[in-house]
């Protein structure tokens, strides 16, 4: 099964080779077969080094590519690179591998196994969060029971920047209502699934905040993404 992994970057020119250097060498030393699997990194409006760097990468490791996208949002830099994938298994993960890569075997598995969407949560019992500040572990419990109750859904992490579906459903998805532009795309990809009936495989993680290089303001988020779940509700069949 063939496997693109997109991550999403805005002005990352500090962490980006060191980071995407270390997922290069996790996923040869998992999948020796390279022209199985790509790493996408999807600039979406950085105007630093990063898209430099990132070209430097794909000069020198060809599973590495750049996607440029002009303008800034998570859900335009993904969309944007899946349009442009042939692989079987797409997905997203946040340069900091907040998530343990180790999980990425497991959604790896569970897709090749039949599963439509694997996502990750923080918020299972089995999950373990390291470093997170209360705030925002409030702010994340508090966005994600307001999802459930409101549009009427059961996945338990909305937010966690760690989701992978089968190619084939994309479309769909964004047929279906998955059509933001910013961070709530990845929550109206599981509303949309669940709502179609997909088949949803929960992955309780080991996630490690890091909170010091965030560059989520919080309110304005939050703002933003009550908007945008009244105009999904308005989708829901």
């Amino acid at each position: 099964m063939t496997f693109d992994i997109t991550i999403p970057v805005l002005n990352e020119e500090e962490t980006l080779d060191q980071q995407v250097r270390f997922l290069h060498q996790f996923l040869c030393s998992h999948f020796p077969n390279r022209q199985d699997w790509n790493i996408v990194i999807a600039d979406n409006g950085s105007t630093d080094a990063t898209p430099r760097i990132a070209e430097e990468l794909g000069r020198e490791l060809p599973e590495v590519q750049l996607v440029r996208v002009p303008e800034k949002g998570v859900g335009l830099a993904l969309k944007t690179s899946w349009a442009q994938s042939a692989a079987d298994m797409v997905g997203y993960m946040d340069l900091d591998m907040a998530t343990d890569l180790n999980h990425f075997l497991e959604a790896h598995r569970a897709i090749a196994e039949g599963y439509d969407v694997v996502y990750g949560t923080r918020l299972h019992a089995r999950s373990k969060v390291i470093g997170r500040t209360i705030t925002r572990e409030i702010t994340s419990r508090v966005f994600n029971f307001i999802v459930q109750t409101y549009l009427g859904v059961r996945f338990s992490d909305g937010m966690c920047g760690f989701k992978w579906l089968q190619r084939t459903h994309v479309p769909a998805l964004r047929e279906g209502g998955a059509v933001s532009n910013g961070w709530f795309f990845s929550t109206e990809l599981l509303a949309i699934a669940e709502w179609k009936g997909l088949r949803l495989y929960e992955l309780p993680v080991v996630w490690t905040d890091d909170a010091a290089n965030s560059k989520v303001n919080i309110p304005r988020l939050a703002k933003q993404y009550l908007r945008a779940m009244a105009v999904l509700k308005q989708r829901k069949p």
